[in-house]
């Protein structure tokens, strides 16, 4: 799986160096990454806003009906 930003290729070089990973995982992940030119971060998708329930006008009250004598 190649690499999403330039930060994950620090945190990953970081976690080669602690023992934390194999030479081999960072080795694969940075020939698939290959010389693309990666963002300094990656930002979260934005979500979507659910379309589905819409606010409904209020009902106006009944008027009180008319008391004949």
């Amino acid at each position: 799986m190649p690499f999403k930003s330039q930060a994950q290729r620090r945190k990953f070089a970081e976690l080669l160096v602690k023992g934390e990973i194999s030479n081999e995982t960072f080795e694969e992940w940075n020939r698939e990454t290959g010389s693309a030119r990666l963002p300094e971060r990656v930002k979260p998708k934005a979500r979507k806003k659910s379309g589905g329930k819409k606010k409904r006008p209020a009902k106006s009250k009944a008027r009180p009906s008319s008391r004949r004598r």
